[in-house]
């Protein structure tokens, strides 16, 4: 038993659960740990690992919880917290994600990505939780800016710092164009693997939500493509059509601004992922990533075809090149290679 696991042993003893069973459950990109506690009696509760040593901190994501619960959104409930060493008891939601419940009954997609539309929609008629740190167009346009970080080196092609300043200032001039009046509170992980089907609860508590510790104060619709753009499945565009209108008309959004703004958030998403999932292979030695790109590469171009994107799908186009099974096979061809130096 490692130092780590003793330290797990000794919080789930002084949370009560003692006598609890421990089995794994899925992790994700970070350096949390997620396992499921059973008691004899058979109820559960999910341990989160967030060790602190390796920059973890659970209390962006208790702050958040408690702000959605107060909303009588189903967040899971903290049963115990240690902050000081990274470990939170948590309320189990279960496992029936929305990929898992829509891929058992494919009747269900329309209804809980309704479901999951009015959540947002009644989420962003409340403030974001004080002291959010933003997610402003500046940000933004620099988190676009990692394709020239590790996209186009990754697939061997030529970038400089210059080509990436001005990538980056063009996307910042969209987006401050394109920026709300009212900041909201985004989860920006708010998609079909972090998002629970929970039909024994009534209204929008029927999505249970996850992994929204690093939430910010953004545009509201960054969690609406977050949900929409999905880069783990495909979403019928009509049904990503449909959603987006019912959120303008629930929210009263002034609708040509607000697609417009869509479309400038899906490009600047689906532009960080691509980055990102360069950087998860090649830093990361995480190649699988790679082959979700050209979903990614598909909703971007489905975003710059907005004409308020036009100018931005020149420069797009111009500077980087597809996710052809060539290109992912040269990033992959770099799958570790900076941690093996």
């Amino acid at each position: 038993m490692t130092q780590r696991d003793a330290q797990a042993r000794d919080f789930i003893a002084r949370a009560g659960w003692g006598d609890a069973s421990v089995a794994p459950l899925a992790g994700d990109a970070s350096n949390r740990r997620y396992d499921r506690l059973t008691r004899p009696d058979g109820t559960t509760a999910v341990l989160m690992d967030a060790p602190t040593n390796k920059g973890e901190d659970v209390r962006p994501f208790t702050r958040i919880a408690r702000h959605l619960c107060d909303l009588g959104l189903s967040a899971p409930r903290i049963l115990a917290e240690d902050t000081a060493q990274g470990f939170l008891l948590l309320e189990d939601l279960g496992d029936d994600l929305f990929a898992r419940a829509v891929k058992r009954d494919p009747a269900l997609e329309d209804p809980i990505y309704a479901c999951a539309t009015d959540l947002l929609a009644k989420l962003h008629d409340h403030p974001a939780p004080t002291d959010l740190p933003a997610y402003d167009p500046p940000l933004m346009a620099s988190l676009s800016a990692l394709v020239h970080d590790w996209y186009l080196p990754g697939a061997d092609q030529p970038t400089s710092a210059q080509q990436k300043q001005a990538f980056q200032a063009e996307i910042e001039t969209v987006l401050t164009d394109l920026a709300p009046e009212t900041p909201v509170l985004i989860q920006r992980d708010y998609h079909a693997e972090n998002l629970l089907w929970l039909p024994d609860r009534d209204g929008v508590a029927r999505v249970g939500l996850l992994d929204f510790q690093d939430g910010m104060a953004g545009h509201p619709a960054y969690d609406l493509v977050s949900l929409l753009e999905d880069a783990r499945r495909d979403v019928p565009l009509a049904l990503q059509r449909a959603m987006l209108t019912r959120y303008i008309a629930t929210t009263g959004q002034p609708d040509d601004r607000f697609r417009a703004a869509y479309a400038a958030l899906g490009a600047q998403r689906n532009l960080r992922i691509i980055g990102v999932f360069a950087r998860l292979c090649i830093r990361d030695g995480k190649a699988h990533y790679v082959d979700l790109m050209p979903r990614v590469w598909s909703y971007l171009m489905q975003d710059l075809d907005h004409p308020a994107l036009a100018g931005l799908k020149q420069t797009v186009l111009a500077t980087l090149p597809a996710p052809t099974p060539e290109i992912r096979e040269r990033i992959k061809s770099k799958c570790k290679t900076i941690l093996t130096r």
